[in-house]
């Protein structure tokens, strides 16, 4: 399944994406898809109901699409997860996952506005290829055991202000958590969709220029490795969120590539997990 959230911000309908392309209003069934759709399992259940239950379908003509997962508890985020990325940054590749938070304020739409902060002159980009929580994970015994508590996966830009994350006072949540610094859609695809999700492409462009190409394939740590080693350090709960780290390619690093400015228009696919594109506007 595609599960999508459709609407202004703050008042978005949950919604399916048929294998037709027709989106289905869901809020007959469900309020929202949160923490607790997740908590109580309703993927399974939302599945039977969606081949017994006549729903009505959205124009999707003009409307927004929102982030597809509504009030996480978290996002957690693992940084230089790609070697080439460690590199490019001036960092050697790391022994454990590097982790670090994400304040849930920063998630917004696929196609949503990105902003750069007051007095940033340092604001990046990030593809990434991110996970969902469909329940709750402590102290897992093995990375084995992590697919039965993944929901699905979707794509998430990882903006970052690189001067607020590295140069003022070494705290990086600083430079993650700004506002709209996490679209994420168009959709979340469910697990059992995804076939081999260590071996996704991934791509951004700014301004039509082709900047990150890779696939989750490069990542250091694994998809279920990092599952389970966050689970070691806190609970996950249902519905929170995963970004598992970025391919090289972004501005950091690189003299000659430009940071984000004003104007400026980014365009991110992950294969099979749909398309996103946001233009760049000053706060």
């Amino acid at each position: 399944m595609k599960l999508m959230r459709v609407g202004e911000f703050g008042r978005e309908t949950p919604a399916v994406m048929t294998s037709d392309g027709r989106v289905l209003d869901c809020s007959s069934l469900y309020p929202d898809f949160g923490p607790d759709f997740f908590r109580a399992n309703a993927l399974a259940q939302l599945e039977r109901q969606l081949a017994t239950t006549e729903l009505p379908e959205l124009d999707m003509t003009a409307r927004r699409i929102g982030a597809p997962v509504a009030a996480p508890q978290k996002i957690v985020c693992v940084g230089l997860n790609y070697v080439t990325h460690a590199r490019e940054s001036g960092q050697e590749p790391p022994a454990e996952p590097v982790l670090f938070m994400k304040s849930p304020g920063t998630l917004v739409g696929p196609n949503d506005t990105v902003l750069i902060p007051k007095r940033s002159t340092k604001t990046d980009w990030e593809v990434e290829l991110a996970v969902v929580m469909g329940a709750r994970a402590s102290y897992l015994d093995s990375p084995s055991d992590v697919a039965s508590f993944i929901a699905g996966y979707a794509i998430s830009n990882d903006v970052s202000e690189r001067e607020f994350q590295l140069e003022r006072g070494g705290q990086w949540d600083k430079g993650k958590s700004c506002d709209t610094f996490n679209p994420m859609g168009p959709w979340l695809v469910t697990a059992d969709e995804v076939l081999d999700p260590q071996d996704v492409a991934m791509k951004l462009s700014v301004n039509g220029v082709l900047r990150q190409h890779d696939t989750s394939k490069s990542m250091i740590f694994s998809i279920e490795y990092v599952v389970w080693y966050i689970s070691q350090f806190m609970v996950l709960e249902p519905g929170d969120i995963i970004n598992t780290g970025t391919p090289a390619g972004v501005s950091l690093g690189h003299d000659d590539v430009a940071y984000l400015q004003p104007g400026d228009v980014m365009e991110l696919e992950v294969a099979g997990l749909g398309l996103q594109r946001q233009a760049v506007a000053r706060a």
